[in-house]
């Protein structure tokens, strides 16, 4: 018997006979209702109950013959030691089922379940920890113990009552949350239904996110040189020199955090961050202005047995907390009342002084690497402009480490 090739499957018609593999013994190609498309089937006779049986092993060509072979050897390892593969098939399923039928899912025990389900997919172990510690605070205490089966749309509005109107971020993440837990149940025919899509009919209206949503504190652009100058130069550890460097790079925290030598091309003076380190998944280059390589240079006198540009003490990767703690120590005034500037809020005194400046929105955009929303104009834009930004970073660089007093 020839062996079947691709070719032979291409041009495989409606009208054709089932054509066999030639090398699995009893796998068969049958036509479907299109040209070169068909069904893998092996025939075999159960060991368990001696009847012939067909079992299915996909749809070709998203089944390739190697794939269906592989399929089709492994079915007969079974076979040959005297286990039906189809009927095993059920065995297993049946089992998994009894499991879930046996196992008591009140609504902690599902979204604990779906967490370590979801975990392994969060790079970022801070956005893990807060997706169960919502659960922890909000929804837990109050219907934690009860069993999915029995929950309501009224007890999600139960839940997310108290914080709808004054924490409309928080409660819009818990609900999510529900949702996606009473989604994996309605999955495993837990419950008949998603009950959360119907909270908001028994809730308020909430107000405009757009008046909700309040922007990072950020130091005004004008006190930044006073501030580098003066407060962050009292400091001489390794907050300082992080600081600096986000300053005047206009780079997110974590991006620097997490900075790599390996990632810093002193020669040309660029900083390559590639897309799984950004948050917008693109890659991204930042041209470094004198001061900001002053700073590596710094570093880099400093380093030790470790790659990390800005290593905590222990040679670890520094903590968020750590550069918001010299903040807020020194009570760093920003442009919102009563608040302490944030380390991202630096990323706004730049683009606010780029503006004034009169640099163009595009590069100021690029340097902060923001992505173009116009999806339009996004086609058009196959460059980050990186010479352009450079002259843009030095001035900027300048700037903020002039002396106090000068202008």
């Amino acid at each position: 018997m020839e062996k079947l090739t691709d070719r032979v499957a291409r041009n495989l018609t409606p009208n054709d006979s089932a054509v066999a593999d030639g090398i699995v013994t009893g796998l068969y190609l049958y036509p479907s209702s299109k040209k070169g498309r068909g069904k893998w089937k092996l025939r075999f006779v159960s060991p368990e109950t001696g009847k012939r049986r067909d079992m299915g092993l996909g749809a070709y060509p998203t089944v390739s013959i190697a794939q269906a072979r592989d399929a089709g050897i492994e079915a007969r390892k079974a076979i040959a030691s005297g286990i039906d593969p189809l009927a095993e098939t059920a065995r297993v399923a049946a089992n998994q089922a009894a499991k879930v039928a046996t196992k008591k899912y009140t609504f902690e025990v599902a979204a604990r379940e779906v967490y370590e389900t979801l975990k392994p997919s969060w790079e970022n172990p801070k956005h893990a920890a807060q997706w169960i510690t919502t659960m922890q605070t909000y929804v837990f205490p109050m219907i934690g113990t009860v069993p999915v089966e029995a929950l309501q749309p009224k007890d999600f509005a139960r839940v997310l009552q108290p914080i709808w109107l004054g924490k409309v971020e928080t409660a819009g993440r818990v609900k999510q949350r529900c949702h996606a837990v009473m989604k994996w149940c309605w999955g495993r025919e837990l419950v008949t239904r998603n009950v959360v899509d119907m909270v908001e009919t028994l809730l308020p209206k909430q107000p405009s996110k757009a008046v909700t949503v309040a922007h990072q504190p950020a130091v005004p652009w004008r006190d930044v040189p006073d501030f580098v100058t003066g407060i962050l130069r009292k400091s001489s550890d390794v907050t300082r020199d992080i600081i600096e460097f986000v300053l005047l790079t206009a780079a997110r925290s974590g991006e620097a955090r997490h900075m790599v030598w390996e990632e810093v091309d002193f020669d040309r003076c660029i900083w390559t961050l590639s897309a799984k380190r950004m948050k917008m998944r693109q890659p991204h280059r930042v041209p470094l202005s004198a001061a900001a390589v002053a700073v590596l240079e710094r570093r880099k006198a400093l380093a030790k047995h470790t790659s990390l540009v800005f290593p905590s003490p222990r040679g670890k990767v520094l903590t968020d907390m750590a550069m918001t703690s010299l903040l807020r120590k020194n009570n760093v005034a920003s442009d919102t009342p009563e608040r302490t500037a944030t380390i991202h809020g630096f990323r706004s005194s730049f683009r606010d002084w780029a503006s004034e400046q009169g640099y163009p929105s595009d590069l100021a955009e690029r340097a902060l690497a923001h992505t173009i929303r116009n999806q339009s104009e996004a086609a058009y834009h196959r460059t980050d402009l990186l010479e352009e930004r450079r002259p843009m970073m030095e001035a900027w660089g300048q700037y903020v480490c002039r002396e106090v007093g000068k202008n």
